[in-house]
């Protein structure tokens, strides 16, 4: 199993490490998963997300080649702006979900997941017209995340731009180092992902450690990641959205170009559209004692099996279970439901996520 650059200091750091999308990734570290998440809420936290993908996207209208492939209209944001987006199947499902950086006409990044990294690279290298070039630079860059309210007193610590808005990115220069810092996250908090070559990743994240300690800074896992990301009702792939699961089920039609001329998958999208989707995305409060997992029966008060969950866990802001799950299309907001959970009824309510209110801008 590869190991990303921070890995021994990880170790050092006492992270308990485990798998996550053919990597070893720290899940949690000395404080443990409720503190990492408790800080993010409250203070600053910062993750190694090295794992996930970095693609380089170069040529002659590589803008064009990029917005024909991809779900979400380019259109809709300007140089120097990033973009939540999919590449989708034709039969509409959701092959991954990822955020694009617009650089210009001639030039696109995109950050996929890292299970789906080079599966993705290689969809695109085969639809690469000639003089399109589709640079996989995963082992050549890493990520550092720096979520919460007091992100921005951390960058500044070291220099680095923190005024751009949201959803949109900086290339800049740290210690003889190139970096990007882009005004994203997956934590529902204000929130930096910062792209630097590997040689920098070490230094960058120590000093990061170092001028957060006065405001409070902790090193957090992959464990708090997912608990930030299921109170924000965030989809995961591999779970919330797949290949077998598509934007309009998942509720992530906000990121389809419906008016583009073309995309992967947009004829079986737009016919789901039409016709309604046979199952949508909910999230589930627990009414009751117990915490819902993911892939457990959703039942109505009948006893009728009405959906399953894809994610599930204890909200450490709220101190209740919560779950997102794929429901049937007669399930409305404010019903009152169950869970499954190991031979016993959880009730559940049914709502629309997020759980927590996102403070991102």
């Amino acid at each position: 199993m590869p190991e990303v650059p921070l890995h021994q200091t990880h170790i050092a750091l006492g992270a308990k490490m485990g798998p996550f999308g053919g990597w070893d990734m720290p899940i949690e570290y000395a404080a443990g998963t409720v503190a990492e998440h408790t800080v993010v809420r409250t203070a600053v936290g910062i993750f190694d997300v090295s794992h996930m993908g970095k693609l380089r996207i170069v040529g002659p209208n590589a803008y064009d080649f990029v917005n024909s492939v991809l779900a979400n209209d380019l259109d809709r944001i300007e140089p120097g702006q990033a973009q939540y987006s999919m590449l989708c199947n034709e039969s509409g499902g959701i092959i991954d979900d990822l955020i694009v950086y617009l650089v210009g006409r001639d030039e696109v990044r995109i950050i996929p997941n890292a299970s789906n990294a080079s599966t993705v690279a290689a969809a695109l290298e085969a639809a690469a017209p000639t003089g399109i070039e589709v640079k996989n630079l995963h082992t050549e860059q890493g990520i550092i995340a720096v979520q919460g309210p007091r992100a921005g007193d951390a960058l500044k610590a070291l220099g680095l731009p923190t005024e751009h808005a949201y959803m949109a990115f900086v290339d800049a220069t740290w210690q003889g180092h190139n970096l990007t810092v882009c005004r994203t996250g997956y934590t529902g908090e204000h929130g930096y992902e910062i792209v630097i070559d590997n040689s920098g990743l070490v230094p960058l994240w120590n000093a990061l450690l170092e001028q957060g300690e006065q405001f409070g800074i902790l090193p957090c896992g992959l464990g708090a990641r997912d608990t930030l990301r299921t109170e924000m009702g965030y989809p995961l792939h591999g779970q919330d959205i797949s290949p077998e699961i598509s934007p309009v089920q998942a509720r992530t039609g906000w990121a389809v170009g419906w008016k583009k001329d073309h995309f992967a998958g947009r004829e079986a999208l737009v016919a789901e559209k039409e016709t309604g989707a046979k199952r949508l995305a909910w999230g589930l409060l627990a009414t009751g004692r117990g915490i819902p997992r993911s892939h457990m029966q959703v039942k109505n008060a009948a006893g009728e099996v009405v959906g399953e969950t894809t994610s599930g866990t204890f909200s450490p802001t709220l101190q209740v279970g919560i779950a997102l799950a794929l429901l049937a299309p007669n399930v409305a907001e404010g019903d009152e439901l169950v869970v499954d959970v190991r031979g016993r009824d959880l009730a559940v309510r049914v709502v629309k996520p997020p759980f927590v209110k996102a403070n991102t801008k």
